[in-house]
């Protein structure tokens, strides 16, 4: 085994089933880095250095290339130009926009949160009502491999890892996490379901342009799914007649022209285990067990076949209020189970209150997983 293999080449590995040297350990702390870059707050051993600079410090993989990295997304998104939006700020800390249709005006909100990231708190869609409207404008979009974005984002991430970014959601999860609100979303599948077929192939045709310039370019190896799942926001019936069949379609695209995906699968998810092997993602990431989440390491292995992992530590474990030892255990118990179909992490990612102590808890991970050798070999 060369010793002097890439963290980018270990995460090819990984994907290919292929043996590495250790355990590759890809912690996802970019936004604790971040708000804590801007709070003065980092431990000393951060401080004076960039985020990829902590990465080579702790000898621990990237996996995202556009994630609080200050790197552009590589995926486009825009409308016709028959589409008018009216962009405004309201105050300092809140904007909003609205789109004008032929069928009723629809209007956003963002507000600026403590990390000065803009999370939205009004959604287009209110009720079933405006589902021509939300129809009308989703035949108007348009989504597009940015090549030069991403190039821009590969030399950022280097070797370090394989620089990844995630696609558009499922339009089911668009529409329940981003269009509307999710008491309007769950009441309009019930009230008008016909329509919000409709509007679902309205967003999945509106994503055709996207993966055809992805699949041609083939440009980076790996794409993940982030989709957030959480049975919070549906049930298994849903999950097997709006999701899996958008799933195997569009992952069957990728395939096809030679791309690993993996799908991103966080909160509860008990009642959506038997689903798991179903999927037709190469990998599962930051599936959650207890005491964060709601299953087991034995349920999540009993249930995922030889699907490839990608996360699964606790993030709470990180925060002093657990004992070191709860870390360490549970760290070991999943390099145990997972080693060879493994890319350990932060299900699902380092949380942002964390203090020394946490950071202290993610360098005993990442000198832990490159003391493994055994485990990460097939």
């Amino acid at each position: 085994m060369d010793e002097s293999m890439t963290l980018r080449d270990m995460t090819l590995r990984v994907f290919r089933r292929q043996p590495v040297p250790h355990v590759l350990f890809q912690p996802r702390f970019e936004p604790w880095f971040a708000l804590n870059h801007q709070q003065d707050a980092l431990p000393p051993e951060c401080r004076g250095r960039a985020v990829r600079e902590v990465y080579d410090q702790l000898g621990a993989s990237m996996r995202y290339c556009h994630y609080y990295t200050g790197q552009p997304d590589p995926v486009a998104a825009d409308f016709e130009p028959t589409v008018k939006i009216d962009r405004h700020p309201i105050n300092d800390e809140r904007k909003a926009a609205v789109y004008h249709t032929p069928h009723g005006d629809l209007t956003a909100e963002w507000e600026l949160t403590i990390d000065r990231t803009w999370r939205q708190i009004v959604f287009p869609g209110k009720s079933a009502d405006d589902l021509p409207a939300l129809t009308w404008l989703m035949e108007r979009r348009r989504l597009r491999f940015d090549r030069e974005a991403f190039e821009q984002g590969e030399a950022f991430v280097g070797d370090r890892g394989v620089a990844q970014f995630w696609l558009p959601k499922s339009p089911y999860m668009a529409l329940a996490q981003q269009w509307m609100r999710f008491e309007a979303f769950h009441y309009a599948m019930v009230d008008a379901p016909q329509k919000m077929r409709a509007l679902m192939d309205a967003i999945d045709r509106s994503y055709d342009p996207l993966y055809e310039q992805l699949c041609e370019a083939r440009a980076t190896p790996i794409l993940n799914f982030g989709e957030n799942i959480a049975e919070a926001y549906l049930s298994p019936a849903y999950f097997r007649d709006h999701l899996l069949p958008w799933y195997h379609a569009r992952v069957g695209q990728l395939r096809h022209a030679g791309i690993h995906t993996h799908i991103h699968i966080d909160g509860y998810f008990k009642s959506l285990l038997p689903q798991l092997n179903d999927l037709p993602h190469d990998g599962l990431e930051a599936l959650t067990p207890q005491p964060q989440g709601d299953v087991t390491l034995d349920e999540i292995a009993a249930h995922t076949g030889d699907k490839i992992l990608l996360d699964v530590i606790p993030a709470v474990l990180f925060l002093q209020h657990h004992p070191r030892e709860e870390l360490q255990a549970c760290v070991e118990a999943v390099v145990d189970r997972f080693g060879p179909r493994l890319i350990l992490g932060i299900s699902d990612e380092l949380p942002q209150g964390g203090d020394e102590e946490s950071y202290e808890r993610l360098r005993w991970t990442a000198d832990y997983a490159r003391s493994q050798t055994n485990a990460a070999t097939v």
